[in-house]
C-alpha cells in the first residue's frame, strides 16, 4: 500500500475476533512430571507460565468456529454476504473433506461461499490475509473470512522440553472485505518467502501419507508429535525477519521510523527478546504477551493485535507491520494502516 495506491484499490480488514480456551495449564504442573525441570528457569526462556489448551472434545474447527461467531456477533458482516472462505490450520478435522467445508456448513454461509483449507502454520496468519486480499483485489471475492486455528498442544510429547512448554491452543477470524464503513484497518503489501530445505526442523511427521508408506509406519511411532530443532530455527528467524521487514517497509513507501507496532508472531520470549534487539526496537513497539497462553502458532498474530486493540493501543493512522514466520520454512510480513480511533473494551477471548 504505497502513498500512490487509489482509495478504490484498498482491501481493508473488516473486523476482527479470537477466542482462547479458558483451560490453562501452569509450567509447574509440566514440572511436577519432569524431575529436573525448572519451573522459573523455563518461565524465563520461554515467556510463558501458562498455556491455553482446548478441552479433549474440541479440534481446532470447533475453536475457529468460537472466534467466527463472535466476529458475526459484533455486528461487523451478515452472513450471506461471506463469499470465501480459508481455512488455516495443521490440525484439520478430517483428512477429508476440507474443514472449511464443515465451518461453511457449521456457520450458517451461502453455498455460493468459496471454501478452502491453507496448512501453514506460524506464517499462515498473514498468508491467509495475503490470499484472501489477492482474491478481493481481482474482484473474484467480495468478503473473506479468514479463519487460524490451532491446537498444537495436541502434538507434544510432555517430556519433550522444547516443545510441550511452548505450544497452545487457540483462534482468530478476521474480515478481508473490500468495504471501507467500519473497518479497523487497510491491508497493504506482503512479503512472502519459503525455504523448504529448512523443513525438518520444525515437522511432524506421524500420521501421515509419508510415514505410512516406509517402513515401521504403524503404531506408536506413526503418531503426530512434533520435533524442532531449536537452534536451527532461530538462527533462520534471525536470518530472515529484519531483512524481510526492511525489504516491506521500502515497499511500502514508508520509513522505519513511521512504523509505531512491529507484531511478531509470538514464537518465544527468548527469540522476541533477540529480535527486539535486533531491529532496535522497544518493548512498546514490539510487544510480547504469551505468558498465560503460550504460543498458539498460526493464531498468535490475531490473539495479540485483538489483545492490544481491545486495551486500546491503537490510534486511526498507526502504520504497523505484522510478522509470520516458522514452519515450513515460511514467511510473510504484512503492512497494515489502521483506521479505528483505540478506545479500551473489556477483555473478551
Amino acid at each position: 500500500m504505497n502513498r500512490n495506491t487509489d482509495d478504490r484499490q484498498m482491501v481493508y480488514l473488516g473486523a476482527l475476533a479470537c477466542h482462547v480456551p479458558d483451560h490453562r495449564e501452569d509450567v509447574s504442573a509440566l514440572c511436577d512430571e519432569n524431575p529436573g525441570w525448572n519451573a522459573e528457569t523455563i518461565v524465563r526462556k520461554t515467556g510463558i507460565r501458562r498455556r491455553a489448551l482446548a478441552r479433549p472434545e474440541e479440534t481446532a474447527a470447533d475453536l475457529g468456529y468460537f472466534a467466527a461467531e463472535r466476529l458475526f456477533a459484533s455486528g461487523a458482516i451478515e452472513r450471506p454476504a461471506i463469499d470465501g472462505l480459508i481455512f488455516n490450520s495443521h490440525s484439520p478435522d478430517y483428512w477429508m473433506p476440507a474443514t472449511a467445508c464443515l465451518l461453511q456448513h457449521r456457520l450458517g454461509l451461502p453455498t455460493t461461499c468459496a471454501a478452502l483449507d491453507l496448512a501453514l502454520g506460524c506464517s499462515g496468519f498473514t498468508y491467509s490475509l495475503w490470499l484472501a486480499k489477492s482474491l478481493v483485489e481481482s474482484g473474484a471475492r467480495r468478503n473473506v473470512l479468514v479463519i487460524s486455528a490451532e491446537t498444537f498442544s495436541r502434538f507434544c510429547d510432555r517430556s519433550d522440553l522444547s516443545t510441550v512448554t511452548l505450544f497452545g491452543d487457540g483462534a482468530g477470524a478476521a474480515l478481508v472485505t473490500r468495504e471501507p464503513s467500519g473497518a479497523l484497518a487497510r491491508i497493504g503489501g506482503t512479503v512472502l518467502g519459503t525455504d523448504g530445505a529448512g523443513a525438518e526442523h520444525l515437522i511432524v511427521k506421524g500420521g501421515a501419507a509419508r510415514s505410512a508408506t516406509q517402513a515401521g509406519g504403524e503404531g506408536e511411532s506413526s503418531r503426530p508429535r512434533v520435533w524442532m530443532n531449536g537452534p536451527e530455527v532461530f538462527s533462520f528467524t534471525i536470518a530472515t525477519v529484519r531483512n524481510c521487514l526492511q525489504e516491506l517497509v521500502a515497499r511500502e513507501e514508508i520509513r522505519w521510523d513511521e512504523v509505531r507496532h512491529f507484531l511478531l508472531h509470538q514464537a518465544s520470549g527468548f527469540m522476541l527478546d533477540k529480535l527486539r534487539t535486533q531491529l532496535g526496537l522497544t518493548e512498546q513497539q514490539c510487544p510480547i504477551d504469551m505468558e498465560d497462553v503460550g504460543n498458539t502458532a498460526n493464531a498468535s498474530l490475531p490473539i495479540l493485535i485483538d489483545r492490544l486493540r481491545r486495551r486500546g493501543r491503537f490510534r486511526s493512522g498507526d502504520h504497523m507491520v505484522l510478522a509470520g514466520f516458522g514452519v515450513g520454512l515460511s514467511w510473510a510480513m504484512t503492512h497494515l494502516e489502521w483506521l479505528e480511533n483505540g478506545e479500551s473494551v473489556p477483555e473478551r477471548e
